[in-house]
């Protein structure tokens, strides 16, 4: 084996960037930009998305708003969640976390999701796992099945 052959550690340690493989960009084999305007969302983005609606549902709807204590039914946020999740996406693309970070859910032909895979996106977005299980153009499970892409604005 030669000095510049990589090691077989490399690409099952290091996945296949690490070993020369060009996957391209995050977002290419869909057709989007690299950067800007319809551009797949980096993770800082969307993980600040989902603490500000978190926040949101947790602080100020569940407790501030319906006056339930967290600690006494720590699943009310989760449904809040859910609902306003279902609610928002559903009918404008993107929740306040979303609008607050630059970034929108969008259907794969471009446009808004239908209310239908918002659905089922959510309730798989809730359970957690599926939205860890993700592939090169940061689509989680929980985009796979519902056939949608968080994109920058």
């Amino acid at each position: 084996m030669s000095s510049n052959e990589p090691r077989w550690t490399q690409t099952w340690l290091g996945g296949l960037r690490s070993a020369g493989v060009d996957l391209g960009y995050p977002g290419q084999r869909l057709g989007l930009p690299e950067e800007g305007s319809g551009s797949v969302s980096g993770w800082g983005r969307r993980i600040a998305a989902l603490v500000i609606d978190w926040m949101i549902c947790t602080w100020a709807i569940t407790q501030l708003l319906l006056g339930i204590s967290t600690a006494e039914q720590p699943w009310v946020p989760a449904i809040v969640f859910a609902v306003q999740y279902v609610v928002l996406v559903g009918f404008l693309g993107q929740t306040f976390g979303h609008r607050l970070a630059g970034i929108r859910v969008a259907a794969m032909d471009g446009g808004d999701p239908r209310l239908f895979p918002v659905l089922v996106r959510t309730v798989l977005l809730v359970l957690a796992l599926p939205a860890l299980i993700f592939d090169r153009d940061h689509r989680g499970l929980h985009d796979r099945v519902s056939n949608t892409v968080v994109v920058r604005m």
